[in-house]
């Protein structure tokens, strides 16, 4: 990236091109929504026998290729625009200063070295000072180390140079104006070689291989590239994306974008907007189930145990998205980074009156039994509130990595995830068209001291209205009112035979008295136990559930997990139903311990 390089280049141009690659991505998207859902379609009802079944196999291979040209064709706009918007920066700067040197009469070279002329006499010497060349700063030598040409000389003179050690330029007044205009020009190439680099590494990568056949390796390598324009583009996110905003700014800043540049966003940067608080949920999930599918293909190719894990919980979640749901199901989160992140609706969070975000704990990462258990808890959720009011929406939150058992007794983890909680459910408050949506925070197990960490930030969790704890042993308070919602808004349950809510503190494993009697009191591993008297929550009414390990042969802790099933634990599932969908004067409850 040199002086005429850069002069001549010209931003615009490659705005007009990502343009035109995003035009391409938008008809090949178009093309494929019309062969799955029309010509598929009316050739599956007209047709049948060997011939239709083949004309089949190469409709949907078409679609996959249009597919992948829709992708790919994205990402490119997306690098596209990025570099424009990027390169124009120092392509002003550089214009700038050599409008500055014209100005004065310096010449510029080729490689941005700036000549400026003799000036005037020596108060020192009283000879005559020489003009020179400044050389502008490499970005290696530190400002005392610069160095000037000397006339006739193709050396250069150091600072310490010249007459009785000083350097004959220093007096010159046109050393430093000159000096100034060629640092900036070489700030203003280096700059653009980084950017100019930066993007061509990425682009070459979008490449497509000859031929017609799109396959799971295909996918992983847009999964590659996904990463890869998203990486080259990252100044260019930082200065476009309020990351740092609220989630209501972020909600005000895609309001305000137009059509053509949102659809920018959501198909060259997915794994952005699909996590982005303050993003409406009808986006997160468009671009969340185009970007599982990519990272399906992506974790296919890797045989690391936490990659098998979350590739069985991906496509179970994937296989959920494709059947039909009353409420119906929403992506509002996935990714691969730690042992996996997944968030999932049941129900649409912006238009629904009442919302409950669930945080699991113990052992729960994105896996298979992730899709199948606890995504069912949201559902059941959502299915016992609709007896209530249909408006309602229940979410199983997993934007942290919940606890082993070597980290279950620290709270690390939980300090970790309580600041994105936060985040998440200020987004659910700035993007919900409610007037005064009604939203409930529910932590289970090592879930309740994150939620519970998470609430005694000063204000509380935003938007809260109530908070439920379940099967918890501790939450890091000592009163319900350190939760901030109010102690007539916390509400509380622990089933009889779950052994995580009778988990006594830390020091009661090592004293003198027996752990089963410590137990009793109402000091648990992370502080008061929610549902002693001395706590102060609503202790909602919860059966004992199944006994422990083999005396019900249904695993170690059946009673923890079933809080949320009608079957297990009907009076526990009613009520956290019942709190969901605002009427949490309906719920039945106990005596405190």
């Amino acid at each position: 990236m040199d002086i005429k390089t850069l002069k001549a280049l010209k931003p615009a141009e490659y705005a007009e091109a990502a343009d035109g690659y995003r035009a391409v991505s938008d008809a090949a998207d178009a093309s494929k929504e019309r062969i799955d859902k029309q010509i598929t379609k009316a050739m599956d009802e007209a047709n049948e026998g060997k011939a239709a079944d083949a004309a089949q196999k190469q409709l949907k291979k078409l679609s996959e290729n249009l597919h992948y040209t829709q992708v790919e064709c994205g990402l490119v706009s997306g690098a596209l625009n990025g570099f424009s918007s990027e390169i124009a920066a120092p392509r002003r700067r550089l214009i700038e200063a050599l409008d500055d040197a014209a100005a004065l009469g310096y010449p510029v070279s080729a490689n941005g070295d700036v000549t400026f002329p003799a000036g005037g006499e020596s108060k020192l010497t009283g000879e005559p000072v020489p003009g020179g060349t400044a050389v502008g700063n490499n970005g290696m030598l530190a400002p005392s180390n610069r160095a000037l040409y000397g006339p006739g000389s193709n050396g250069l003179y150091s600072p310490d140079a010249g007459i009785s050690g000083i350097n004959p330029y220093l007096e010159n007044p046109h050393h430093a104006k000159a000096q100034d205009i060629a640092d900036r020009i070489a700030h203003a190439l280096r700059e653009a070689t980084e950017i100019d680099e930066r993007y061509s590494e990425a682009l070459g990568k979008l490449k497509a291989a000859p031929g017609l056949s799109v396959t799971t390796k295909t996918w992983a390598d847009v999964a590659h590239d996904v990463d890869a324009v998203s990486s080259a583009a990252r100044d260019y996110l930082q200065d476009t994306i309020p990351f740092d905003k609220s989630p209501a700014d972020r909600k005000e800043w895609w309001d305000t974008l137009t059509d053509e540049q949102r659809e920018e966003y959501k198909i060259a940067f997915p794994e952005i907007i699909g996590s982005l608080d303050g993003i409406p949920a009808a986006v997160r999930d468009e671009v969340n189930r185009e970007n599982l599918h990519v990272l399906i293909a992506k974790l296919e190719g890797q045989h690391d145990e936490i990659s098998k894990a979350q590739l069985e919980g991906m496509k179970g979640i994937q296989e959920k998205l494709a059947g039909p749901s009353q409420p119906p199901m929403l992506l509002l989160g996935i990714g691969d980074e730690g042992n996996g992140r997944a968030i999932v609706s049941y129900g649409n969070p912006d238009t629904s009156r009442n919302v409950s975000a669930y945080a699991p704990g113990l052992g729960t990462a994105l896996d298979g039994d992730f899709a199948d258990d606890t995504v069912r808890r949201a559902f059941q959720t959502a299915k016992g509130a609709y007896k209530y009011d249909h408006s309602t929406a229940s979410i199983v939150w997993l934007g942290y990595d919940a606890p082993g058992f070597t980290e279950v007794t620290s709270t690390t983890l939980a300090d970790r995830g309580a600041p994105a909680y936060r985040s998440f459910m200020e987004g659910i408050q700035a993007t919900n068209e409610n007037a005064d949506p009604h939203v409930t925070a529910i932590g289970h197990s090592y879930g309740s001291l994150l939620v519970g960490t998470a609430a005694r930030e000063q204000g509380g969790i935003p938007g809260v209205d109530d908070i439920v704890l379940l099967g918890s042993p501790g939450t890091g308070a000592q009163t319900a009112d350190e939760l901030n919602v109010g102690k007539g808004h916390v509400f509380a349950a622990s089933a009889g035979n779950d052994p995580v809510s009778w988990l006594p503190a830390p020091s009661s494993l090592i004293g003198p008295v027996p752990a089963i009697v410590n137990a009793l009191d109402d000091e648990r591993w992370f502080g008061r136990d929610p549902v002693s008297e001395s706590f102060g929550a609503t202790r909602i009414q919860s059966g004992d559930g199944p006994l422990p390990l083999w005396l019900s042969g249904e695993g170690p802790t059946p009673a923890h997990s079933g809080y949320f099933d009608s079957e297990r634990n009907p009076s526990a599932a009613n009520n956290i139903a019942k709190i969901v969908s605002g009427r949490a004067d309906l719920v039945t409850t106990e005596e405190s311990r």
